[in-house]
């Protein structure tokens, strides 16, 4: 009985050190106000210019904006060029960079501010300064039965589905385009998983609304 006690607690010591560890690694820790973190920032601009981000929004490459990996839309950060001292703030409205070892994209506007445009990247400290709360979005229902998905977003080009799919790669499992016909004009929609049961379809949208994203609880369409 000892022994088992013994393993029992040692099991419970290691899952919360990994929790721990997970915990710190992610960009939950950015909670509060004040919350600082640091990391490699990089820029885009031109062509990217007028583009959909993720979160909806066009690109607009004169906006004090960034991207970044999982922290939510309408995150205000304060980031300063270490190098320089130089800081400027601006809205998470977009996510990337797609390139390991790279934390945030910021736009041609905010990156001119901390002297960021001719070295193309940066070691910057980065502040949260709170959130524009008008980015929370509610879950709209399109169907009453199951199985069910989550579509994230519809799109005429592809090119701005393959965007928000590489988007929430970055952060969840099982997602798909699938094509659809409206009006004889080609739809990309953006999906995420498939679920049996309509409070499990919820969990995952709610969960998307928060961050920012506009999603739709649908059927699941088998013939993906």
């Amino acid at each position: 009985m000892d022994k088992f006690c013994s393993t029992l607690l040692l099991t419970r010591h290691l899952l919360v050190v990994t929790v721990f560890i997970l915990a710190s690694c992610s960009s939950t820790r950015y909670q509060s106000r004040g919350d600082t973190g640091s990391g490699v920032a990089t820029w885009y601009g031109p062509e990217f210019h007028g583009k959909t981000t993720a979160s909806g929004e066009r690109f607009n490459m004169y906006d004090l904006t960034c991207a970044h990996k999982e922290l939510p839309f309408g995150a205000v950060l304060e980031v300063t060029n270490i190098a320089n001292g130089r800081s400027v703030k601006c809205t998470v409205n977009d996510r990337g960079p797609f390139v390991s070892g790279r934390d945030l994209d910021l736009s041609y506007a905010a990156a001119k501010e901390i002297g960021l445009i001719g070295p193309g990247q940066a070691r910057v400290s980065i502040v949260y300064l709170g959130r524009d709360s008008s980015y929370v979005k509610e879950v709209k229902y399109v169907s009453s039965g199951g199985p069910y998905t989550v579509q994230v977003g519809s799109f005429k080009e592809l090119d701005n589905a393959l965007h928000l799919k590489a988007s929430l790669e970055l952060k969840y499992k099982e997602v798909y385009i699938i094509e659809a016909e409206v009006k004889k004009a080609t739809h990309y929609r953006v999906r995420v998983g498939k679920f049996l049961r309509r409070g499990e379809a919820f969990g995952l949208a709610k969960t998307l609304a928060d961050e920012g994203y506009s999603p739709q609880v649908t059927h699941y369409d088998e013939r993906v």
